[in-house]
């Protein structure tokens, strides 16, 4: 009988204006059960490291800025570092962080079309892509890509997004396969993941 090898998986989270209060809220809702998650947010400089270790605090998950080559852990958070953009690049079969100081894209560095679009490139991987509130649209041709590659991406609502930029820019193009509210966004990734939503029997 031939044994049945389970799919890396991996959540992504890029968010800019409004990113903060509801990565916060996010984290805290979710399982500490969960695979490996990567937050692109659009911060002044130096505000990654406080970020992080905010988000810490409030959340059942190790956070901590990304470092270069670190491997992707379950119920591990990394953040991207300012001025750093966040990749993951195929090292053999194990995904591993790359962090790149290329130009900004969209006039940021971090990007998070950067980041959305290195996953698009992983194989053997499912992907869990969110879009939250933030102004512009970084992200949203990023997360056209993943959905094309198969993906499940996800786009917070109007309602719930304090700047209804970037989700709008990803719903636009096609480039969401859900769209929630902050309230729900938990359930619905876990649902996305294969799993039961939280609180749910």
């Amino acid at each position: 009988m031939t044994a049945v090898v389970a799919r890396l998986q991996l959540v992504a989270v890029g968010a800019s204006m409004g990113g903060v209060t509801a990565i916060e809220s996010l984290l805290a809702r979710l399982p500490a059960t969960m695979p490996p998650l990567l937050v692109v947010q659009h911060t002044l400089p130096g505000f990654t490291a406080s970020l992080a270790s905010r988000l810490d605090m409030v959340s059942p998950f190790d956070v901590r800025e990304a470092r270069h080559a670190e491997p992707l852990q379950a119920g591990v958070v990394l953040v991207a570092p300012s001025h750093t953009h966040l990749v993951v690049r195929q090292y053999g079969s194990e995904p591993r962080i790359h962090l790149s100081h290329a130009p900004p894209v969209h006039s940021h560095r971090p990007s998070i079309d950067v980041l959305f679009r290195s996953l698009a490139t992983l194989s053997g991987v499912d992907i869990v892509a969110v879009l939250l509130t933030g102004m512009g649209r970084d992200g949203a041709q990023g997360m056209l890509e993943l959905r094309q590659a198969g993906a499940q991406t996800i786009a917070q609502d109007q309602d719930s997004s304090v700047v209804f930029g970037m989700p709008r820019e990803a719903i636009a193009l096609g480039a969401a396969s859900h769209v929630s509210s902050l309230a729900n966004l938990p359930a619905k990734i876990v649902a996305c993941l294969g799993g039961s939503p939280p609180g749910s029997t």
